[in-house]
């Protein structure tokens, strides 16, 4: 039983696999609310570009980050529920950590900083990011039936959760520098490139299992959005640096959203955008149109005694539709873009920065967890050209993460690197990662953090 339940889930899993990240903050395990620079204060708080109006112009000419999440998959895990007997407390246990995530979650990104177009100068900046997001949910109702049968639940929910996309997001940020606080905003175009997904307000399965036998019916709309348009909102706060000492909070996505087969220049004159494997997308082989869904459709007759002789106790279809408007237009949705929010504080010694930070979101989809989460990063500026990272951070149960990283400062180049164990405290245990690098230049004028009491130098000549 135990082998049966371990090897679907890693099938699953294996199949399916903060919008914004740069390595410093990976190194950090996100703790960045108050202590962010220049351009990579984008997507933290905005508010911190506003005490760094005299320093440098800073350009990213470089940058990727990848990551993958899970709630089971580790080589502890596999380890551990390896054996021919699952018992009830170890069925108890896993159900819990599905339970907290409403089923079996899997979720990949991947960032893109388009190179040369991410730069800062003064208390203004402007960024634009490359973002590729994937989410997958098997449903909680098949994983209670696979551990307790239909004991507990005669109805149980089988509504899978998938979405994948790919969109590009262009922010504008500026700060106001007050004599004691400082606050931003940032403005961002979000441009749509491509979408797939379950639609959550049409699609339902479910299974029941009473004394008539079991029964159940399903209908999955996997919609397709080529091409969308969205505008978001990112505002925050910080204090000045006092002895020391820094306070800040944002509300991240305060207001995002994406409106799909909204045309624009990726639709205009037809699909432009290709990933490999991913988009266009296909069914069965044959490639979707503009315009173009999937419907999938099962029904399970009652599975009883005197019907097993029966060969059409289960039906399923497939096809593809047109998801048009009555006037023959593409329909247009839109998807939510999760808002976080985030409030820290920050403290800076002669040879440390230590930050701890507490964010949260508001939805469970894609890097949104609706929980409170912990961080605490360190970073050893005792070597101003070699910095040394640390991160921890907790989410309650499972959900951990340890990181770290290490840059390497010489002259106007700026080259980080962090990577983080996601899920996890170690190899062994992890269910994810986090891989991050990147490369900016700035003038030769450097743009090291002042050290505490240090006034930095005005670029006005005497009179």
């Amino acid at each position: 039983m135990k082998k049966i339940i371990l090897s679907f889930i890693l099938i699953v899993t294996c199949t399916f696999g903060q919008t914004k990240r740069d390595a410093r903050v990976v190194g950090l395990a996100g703790t960045y609310t108050t202590i962010a620079d220049g351009i990579f204060s984008v997507g933290y708080n905005p508010a911190l570009i506003g005490f760094q109006q005299h320093k440098p112009f800073q350009w990213q000419l470089f940058g990727f980050d990848t990551g993958v999440i899970g709630n089971f998959i580790s080589f502890e895990t596999i380890a551990e529920y390896s054996g021919d007997t699952l018992y009830t407390a170890d069925k108890d246990k896993l159900f819990e950590n599905f339970e907290d995530a409403g089923g079996l979650t899997f979720f990949q990104d991947f960032h893109l900083p388009i190179p040369a177009l991410n730069f800062t100068s003064g208390n203004l900046a402007f960024t634009s990011n490359a973002i590729f997001l994937s989410n997958f949910k098997l449903p909680i109702g098949l994983l209670e039936m696979m551990m307790y049968g239909n004991a507990n639940k005669p109805e149980l929910d089988m509504t899978l959760g998938y979405e994948i996309l790919g969109l590009n997001e262009y922010g504008l940020t500026f700060a106001i520098p007050l004599k004691n606080v400082s606050t931003g905003v940032t403005l961002k175009y979000l441009q749509g490139l491509f979408y797939m997904g379950i639609d959550p307000e049409t699609s339902y399965a479910n299974l029941i299992t009473d004394d008539k036998g079991l029964y159940g019916s399903g209908r999955y709309l996997l919609r397709q959005g080529m091409g969308g348009a969205g505008f978001g909102l990112d505002i925050g706060i910080v204090t000045k640096e006092f002895q020391g000492w820094t306070f800040g909070s944002s509300l991240i996505n305060a207001i995002g959203t994406i409106a799909w087969n909204k045309t624009n220049s990726v639709n205009d004159d037809g699909p432009s955008i290709t990933v490999p494997g991913i988009y266009p997308f296909t069914w069965e082989g044959e490639e979707l149109g503009p315009n173009e869904a999937v419907l999938y459709t099962y029904k399970i007759d009652t599975i009883r005694a005197d019907k097993l002789s029966q060969d059409s106790l289960f039906y399923n279809n497939s096809e593809i539709i047109l998801d048009t408007t009555n006037t023959g237009e593409g329909r247009v949705f839109e998807t939510r873009y999760p808002a976080t929010f985030r409030m820290g504080l920050s403290k800076r010694t002669e040879t440390f920065i230590f930050a701890s930070d507490l964010v949260t979101g508001f939805i469970n989809e894609y890097y949104s967890i609706a929980k409170w989460r912990w961080s605490l990063g360190a970073e050893w500026t005792k070597l101003d050209n070699v910095p040394v990272r640390f991160g921890y951070s907790w989410a309650g149960g499972d959900l951990r993460e340890l990181s770290m990283g290490i840059g390497i400062h010489k002259g106007p180049i700026i080259f980080d690197l962090g990577f983080a164990f996601r899920n996890g405290v170690w190899i062994s245990s992890m269910r994810g990662f986090n891989f991050s690098l990147g490369l900016t230049i700035t003038s030769p004028k450097s743009r090291k953090p002042l050290k505490p009491g240090q006034k930095r130098k005005s670029n006005k000549r005497k009179k």
